[in-house]
Formats: structure tokens, sequence, C-alpha cells
């Protein structure tokens, strides 16, 4: 029954545990299986070869037989497993061969006996699993199974635990899910059963955080069920560290002092130009901060026109910031300072850090700042930018084009690229932030604010880690239902898979699992730096779509094909014309224009042709999102397109008819301002690339279905 299955695992593991084993023998995983209802075929344990000859004979047909050891993980490695085992004198043979095996491949293991078990029909192998990862704790994972497993790779992976609806979106995430379905006359598999293995593991792992992996490898799927024929269960050697968690009111109260301050305090202010605090002060000054603002250095009185305080302590009133632009070794006393003056935000500027090898004095203002209370924006940082407040406060260029995108970077070199294609594609920004060694505040922190943050529209951020990915993951989902939220993930190409005990735990390399638990999670990851500022610009100006029918209305045959292709690969649906639609197009083109979709125009057509076709697309209300192909002529000029798409874009919009237009511009140099202007006006518009838009067009699809605001799965 469920309410003692707790106890029952429970008393087993602390028994292996005493025993000083990390590895469940067979029996002992079958116990485990029972207690949770995990499908296992049937199965005794014979000790010595005339138990096994009884025990086989009880079941009708062959059995399987394999060796039970402590001490023999990988029991096909050591000759340990023989199928197909039938009549007396067969099972005799098999078990000495077996037991031989064993002692020839470690000769002191400590054999437990040789597992008989029913042999099950064939079917498909998939396998079912379970590993603890560093970031995101228990997952439970799915995929082909069988010898195969490590080679195809073909796994998707949940935070565990899971619940039956996202346990059956695992069988049509992977690559071979087409099988699962029944392929060349092969039977469908019963789906739920296959999900309810996966449910139970989920349930199994979550309940008790000591397993670190799990694996049902192979589970034979049929028509009629799902059992795993092996199941393995291995306990961790090493306890969890639990992180500090703060409230979502904590987290809240302390960034609205963060990105919203009264009053701002700069230890280490100079007034020698070139040094780090001379910069952040000009920063703050030059950038129109109405706020305090309160330069502290001990060796100074006046500091750019202000009273400079020999310590943070002497500053009058409240202090909502204290941004630290001194050499590392002096940060720990002033951030004692700091937390005396119950000051609730500290951004340390400084390198010198863990980045550099020193741990023990990033553990120590950690430790400080735990002890008063103060939250932690760095270290090894270039500052942040909280355009809304005119506060810069870094010692880099200045940003004050304020609008709805909020960036965040882990690296200060790509938090300069983010400044760059800000300023280069006039982008408004809510707030740049710079991360670096993430001692405290993180990226869950900073998108539980930018998800009530009124001037955020969508929230951007590279990273390179994620120090707790089920905080991240909470954050993410409270978010995405808001606003999208795009992540560029760094290193994705791992050397390898971790060493681990299970085909589970081979397959679960680091940015498999990111790939999969981000898009659980909603969110919409970046394959590069550039697509992520591209995603983070357009999201904001596509509206939201309200079906899946897009259509391509393209002057160029050669760019339809390549936009029907990018339609494709982004997971998109190319729209089926129907009758009465097609012929409505043919009445505004060429009798040798084609229509269907894409809808070929031509080259040689004049301005009202493209306008005709456009507001087509627009008033049809099958039509959901347009894809445009404009290619340069004399006859209809970059900017005469671009005038009259926005045109007829903001008519419409004027009139309640909203679907997100994007376009792709082949010609001179002239379509780069026609696709700036484009872009101002609401229409995503790119010069020279047939992919780029609609990437984007396929971003917003992505982050409407998880946003469950368009009808689909966002699991793919």
């Amino acid at each position: 029954m469920a309410e003692d299955r707790i106890p029952r695992v429970r008393a087993l593991l602390d028994a292996v545990r005493a025993e000083g084993r990390t590895a469940l023998t067979a029996p002992e995983g079958k116990v485990v299986a029972d207690a949770y209802g995990i499908a296992v075929p049937g199965e005794e344990l014979a000790t010595d070869v005339e138990e096994a000859v009884a025990y086989a004979a009880r079941f009708a047909g062959p059995v399987v037989m394999k060796i039970v050891s402590p001490d023999i993980l990988h029991k096909t490695d050591a000759g340990g497993v023989v199928v197909g085992v039938e009549g007396a004198a067969d099972v005799r043979a098999a078990f000495h061969e077996i037991v031989a095996n064993a002692r020839a491949y470690d000769a002191d293991a400590r054999i437990t006996g040789v597992q008989i078990q029913e042999l099950l029909p064939k079917g498909q192998e998939v396998i079912v699993g379970a590993v603890t990862d560093p970031t995101f704790g228990k997952v439970v994972a799915f995929g082909l199974g069988g010898v195969l497993v490590e080679v195809l790779k073909d796994v998707t992976f949940r935070l565990a635990p899971v619940d039956a609806d996202e346990a059956l979106s695992m069988l049509d995430s992977i690559r071979a899910a087409e099988i699962l379905r029944g392929v060349r006359g092969q039977a469908a598999v019963d789906r739920w059963a296959v999900a309810e293995q996966i449910r139970r593991v989920s349930e199994l792992v979550a309940e008790f955080p000591e397993i670190a992996e799990v694996d049902l490898n192979p589970v034979i799927a049929t028509a009629e069920g799902a059992v795993a024929a092996d199941i393995r269960v291995i306990l961790s050697d090493t306890p969890v560290k639990e992180r500090r968690r703060y409230t979502r009111a904590e987290i809240l109260t302390s960034m609205r002092r963060l990105m919203e301050p009264v009053s701002v305090a700069v230890i280490g202010a100079s007034n020698e130009q070139g040094k780090i605090g001379n910069s952040v002060m000009r920063n703050l000054i030059d950038g129109g901060f109405a706020g305090d603002i309160h330069p502290v250095n001990p060796r100074a009185d006046d500091i750019l026109g202000r009273k400079a305080y020999r310590s943070v302590a002497d500053v009058p009133g409240e202090v909502d910031v204290a941004v630290f632009a001194i050499p590392a070794r002096f940060v720990a006393p002033a951030l004692e300072e700091v937390g005396r003056k119950r000051i609730p935000n500290a951004v340390l500027i400084p390198s010198g850090f863990a980045e550099t090898g020193e741990h023990a004095l990033q553990d120590e203002i950690v430790a400080i700042a735990e002890r008063y209370g103060v939250r932690l924006l760095g270290p090894n940082i270039y500052g942040y930018y909280s355009t809304w407040q005119d506060l810069c406060a870094t010692f880099c260029t200045p940003y004050d084009v304020k609008g709805g995108v909020a960036l965040t970077s882990q690296s200060g070199g790509i938090g300069m690229a983010v400044l760059g294609f800000a300023r280069t594609t006039r982008t408004g920004v809510s707030a740049i932030v710079g991360l670096g060694n993430k001692s405290d505040l993180d990226e869950d922190d900073l998108l539980t604010w930018f998800g009530e943050d009124p001037h955020t529209r969508c929230i951007a951020m590279h990273l390179e880690d994620l120090k707790d990915g089920r905080a991240f993951v909470e954050a993410a989902r409270e978010t995405v239902p808001k606003k999208p939220v795009v992540v560029l993930k760094a290193g994705r190409t791992a050397a390898g898979a971790r060493a681990a005990g299970s085909h589970t735990g081979a397959l679960a390399g680091d940015d498999a699992v990111y790939d999969d638990i981000l898009r659980q999670a909603g969110v919409i990851r970046a394959p590069g730096l550039t697509e992520m500022l591209e995603y983070a610009r357009a999201l904001p100006v596509l509206p939201t779509p309200k079906g899946d029918n897009i259509v391509i209305i393209t002057g160029a045959g050669g760019s339809g094909v390549l936009l029907s292709d990018a339609v494709t690969d982004n997971g998109l649906t190319l729209m089926e014309i129907p009758p009465d639609l097609d012929a409505s197009f043919r009445e505004f083109i060429p009798p040798f224009g084609a229509a269907g979709n894409p809808v070929d125009i031509t080259g040689g057509e004049p301005p009202s042709t493209y306008e005709a076709t456009i507001r087509l697309g627009l008033e049809d209300p099958r039509i959901h999102a347009l894809v445009l192909g404009y290619w340069h002529t004399i006859v209809t000029p970059p900017m005469v397109f671009a005038e009259l798409t926005a045109r007829v874009v903001a008519e419409f919009r004027a009139r309640g008819v909203e679907k997100p237009v994007v376009a792709s511009l082949a010609g001179d140099v002239e379509v780069e301002e026609a696709c700036q202007y484009l872009y101002e006006r609401g229409v995503v518009a790119y010069p020279y690339t047939t992919e780029r838009p609609v990437e984007v067009l396929g971003a917003k699809y992505r982050w409407a279905r998880a946003a469950g605001l368009l009808g689909g799965p966002f699991m793919r």
C-alpha cells in the first residue's frame, strides 16, 4: 500500500547503508519496485542449483538467469546473464556457467545466488531512469533502451517528480517517438503503462533523496503493458548540501531596493581618472540618477563635488545599495560595516575571488553577508544599469535608452557585447545586470524581480551555469506566462558524460539535461549570442499569434523556398491555402506568378501588388502570421516597400487586427535602412537573410505555447 511504502523502502536502504554498500542487488531492487508499483517480471532467488531448477519450473516457458552479487554491478560484463533457459538440464548448466563466470570476473565477489526471472515477450525496448543532476537535483529520464541506449542517446529529461501529463509528454519528446506509436505493422505500445513507469520512478527518487540513480533498462513495452526487465538502484555516497533559500517576498523586497534605490554609496570612490571608483561616480552623476550619491573614501573630503565619508557607517540616513570599487582584500572588513549599517545590497565589482582560486575569500564575504542579511551582486562584475531610474552603477560606458528588455550576463565581455548591440540596434532596455561569480544573487532572483517589473517586457540571460536549477525553474514558471524569458547557456559541448554507475547517469550530460529542463520551464533557449539578443529585441515587438497558420508572400521564388525551409526548421506550420483564398490572392498577382503558399507575386510588381496581398493576408482571419520576402527593384524600392508595409500593418492594428509580421529584405545597402524603419514600426525585418526573421517568429510561437496562449505542445 502507498502509505507503508516509505517505511519499507527506508528499512531496506538503511540496511544496505549499514553494510557499507551503495548499489542494491536485483532482489533488493524488486522490493523497491514492488513498493512503488513499478512493473517487473516474476522472479525468485536461487541459492543453489536445485533451487534454480525448482524455481524455473514454476514459470511457464523459458527464463532469464542472472548473477546476484553486491560486488558485481554490471552483470552482463561479468558473463552473469543467460537468456532463454528452459528445462532442468539447461538450468543446471546455466547456473554453473554463471557462477563460474562471476568468480572469474571477480574472485573476491560475494555471490548471493542466481536470480530466476520469467522471460518477457518481445516488445519495444525503452529505458526509464533517474539521476541526481548537480544543477537540477532529481531528474527523470526516458528514451530508447537496450544495448544501443548509449550509442543512440535518444533520451529526454524532466525534473522529478512528474505528473501523468508530463510523463506522457516524454514519450513524444524523443526523436524516435514515432516508433512508440507503431510503425511497419508493429502495434503501438501501451503509452499509459510506459508513462506510469516514468511517474513512479520519479516519485521514488523524489521521496528518497539519497537515491542517486535508478535504471530500468530495458523496459519491454508492448500493446499490453510495460515491464522492467532489470532494475538498478544506486545510493549517493555524499550528502547533498542545501543552498540558503529566500522567499519570493524577501527577494522582491531586496531587489526593489537594488533596482529602484533612493540612496547609493560608492565604497572606493575616487577623484582620480582611470580608477574604477572614479568611473562609477561619474556614471552615477552624469547619468542623472536623482537619488543620493555618497562617495566613501577615508583619504578624501570631497569627490566630484560630493562630500566624501571615511566609512560607510558615517553616511547619514538609510542607504539602499553599496557599490564596492576597492581591491578584493579590503572587501570583507568594508562589508562588515555595510552589514552593521543595515544596507540591504552590496554590488561587488572587484575581481580576485573564486574566479582566481580565492575560494576562501569568497566564502568569507558570503558568510558576512548572510550574517547581516546583505544580498551580494557579484563579485567580479561590471556593475549594473537600471535605466528607468537613470542609474548607471558601472565602470563601463553609460547607456540610457529606456525600453522593455532586461539583459543579464555572467561574463563582463558578454555584458559589453549586450551593450553594443543595444546601442547599435537602438534597443531600449529596462536593465543590464552583471552577475559574475554569483556568490549570492543569481538568475532566479533577477527573474523573480523582472517578472514583476512593469518596465520589463522580455528577459534575456547569458549564463554559464545555474547555482540552483530548481529555483530557476520555479522563477521561470512564474514569469513565462507574463513575459518571454530567453536564455543563452554557454558550454553546450561538454567533453563527455560524468562517470556513472548506470546507463541513465552516463546519458545525463549537462547540456542534454539543461536543454530539456529549460524547455520544460518554458524558457526560449538561444543557440548563440546573436540569437539571444535578436530574440530579446524582437519578441516584445511581435504580437502574440492566435493560431498556427503562416503564409509567405514573396517577390522572389528563391527566397520563398528558403523561407519555407526556415518555417519547417523552426517547427512552424505553412497554411494550406483553401480554394477561395487562393482565388483571392490570384486576383492581385500576374499569370506567371504563383499562388499557393508561398504566394509568389514575382519581382517586377509595383507597390500596389505588395500592398494588396499584404492587406489580404491581414484581413483573412484564417491567416495567423505573415512572412514577407522582398527583393530590391527600381519598380518597388526598399523604402517604398517599408513605408507601405508599415502603413498597412498600423492601419490593421488600429482596427484591432494584430498579427505577427516578419520580413526578409534582399537587395543593395538601402534595404538596411528599410529594415530599421520597419522594425521601429512593429514589423520585424532583417536584410540579407531568410533564416533570421523566421527564427524570431519561431521563438515567439514557442513562448506563446509555453505561456498557454496558443494550443499545441511546447515540449517537442
